[in-house]
């Protein structure tokens, strides 16, 4: 079983989500995307934690700003899409879609989901139910198209919409209020305005917005609720 700690890093700026992952039975750990050095340290030292691995889902700066510092400090392996072997800082391991990764007894599988970017993954872990999409998937939005095509999107979001509504995801930045007013114009529902409420509750509070459960996410942010391209497309 994992243990997740999100970590805010770049606040107020571009609000992205480091996340330190713990599998419990080994202690073996990792840093999902450390955008920003400082506050992954201080929560590592806070745990007493040394991470092994550094999971990047994609090579984007605001994912992979950290790596070089982190793994410096902690000698721990880059670990990425092999076809991004060229663009992640200090990368070690690649990984493929449809294959997995190791972090002590969990187990990741790779599911590319190039469109954000091309060679953007996600870590799913099927036995903890959680999933880390980077900046493909977002609380009631997605991620933009810097690399790839509305098509591609459109068959990443099938992707995610393929795994189990009991999965809760972690996306890789905290634009959950950016986009509420949007989807709820789009498509006003009370389990949206539940969704919204809870969501500003927890950010009063100064906590993260995720994990939110796909099935609850399936029915709320209008880019998963498009049937197809056509639909996606007037969202984009």
């Amino acid at each position: 079983m994992l243990k997740i700690y999100p970590i805010l890093c770049r606040a107020g700026v571009m609000d992205n989500y480091a996340y330190l992952i713990i599998d419990q039975e080994t202690q073996t750990s990792a840093i999902i995307d450390p955008s920003e050095v400082k506050p992954i340290i201080q929560k590592c030292e806070e745990l007493q934690i040394k991470p092994k691995y550094i999971l990047n889902t994609h090579h984007h700066f605001d994912h992979t700003d950290g790596n070089f510092a982190l793994k410096q400090k902690y000698q721990c392996q880059v670990v990425g899409n092999i076809k991004d072997s060229s663009r992640i800082p200090e990368f070690d391991i690649g990984v493929e879609d449809g294959k997995s990764f190791s972090l002590g007894a969990s187990k990741a599988e790779i599911i590319d989901v190039s469109a954000h970017t091309q060679g953007h993954i996600l870590w799913y872990f099927p036995e903890d139910k959680v999933v880390f999409t980077g900046d493909t998937l977002f609380n009631l939005c997605v991620g933009g198209l810097f690399e790839g095509t509305a098509e591609e999107m459109f068959t990443a979001l099938q992707k995610i919409k393929a795994l189990p509504d009991d999965v809760e995801f972690y996306p890789g930045h905290e634009y959950t209020m950016h986009f509420a007013k949007e989807a709820f114009v789009l498509a006003p529902s009370v389990e949206l305005a539940e969704y919204i409420d809870r969501a500003q509750k927890r950010l009063n509070q100064g906590l993260p917005v995720a994990p939110v459960s796909l099935g609850v996410e399936k029915k709320c942010n209008p880019y998963l609720r498009a049937n197809n391209l056509t639909e996606l497309q007037q969202l984009l």
